[in-house]
């Protein structure tokens, strides 16, 4: 199998103890973050959780912060607020739900989040008003919204 090249993310660590992301499989799209703090999520809330790492995004990247599914589905901790900025140059946090009825005890090293480096596309904003940039005002499905297509 050939070698498969990889944009860079640089990570510097905040604190001596934190720990850099883990890709978990070859193919794998996130890198695994860790929490670097112990803290309880209570139930039915949400919580800050340091991970102890500031990064550097490749060009045209940004961050997007993931939830794990395992620990979707076993636990019912979820993120929050994924998204970290390609200049963003401070401590990654990971904001946790925790969605149950009993408060869920997060430990200092535990994986708590994947990392997922996506490419994204910085447009401008123009304001129209009777006639768009490019394309057509008109369009089949005009302003129908939630459930207009189908369930």
């Amino acid at each position: 199998m050939a070698e498969i090249k990889r944009p860079i993310v640089q990570f510097k660590k905040l604190s001596p103890d934190a720990i850099l992301p883990v890709r978990g499989s070859l193919q794998a799209a996130g890198l695994d973050l860790f929490s670097n703090e112990e803290n309880v999520i209570p139930a039915r809330g949400r919580c800050a959780i340091q991970t102890g790492l500031t990064m550097i995004l490749p060009d045209g990247c940004y961050g997007r912060v993931a939830s794990r599914s395992g620990l979707s589905l076993k636990e019912g901790i979820e993120v929050g607020a994924g998204v970290i900025d390609p200049d963003y140059r401070g401590p990654i946090i990971v904001i946790l739900y925790n969605h149950t009825d009993h408060d869920y005890q997060v430990k200092k090293g535990a994986k708590i989040a994947q990392l997922i480096c996506t490419p994204f596309i910085s447009a401008d904003v123009v304001e129209f008003t009777t006639s768009p940039i490019s394309g057509s005002a008109t369009t089949e499905r005009g302003e129908k919204g939630f459930g207009s297509t189908g369930f």
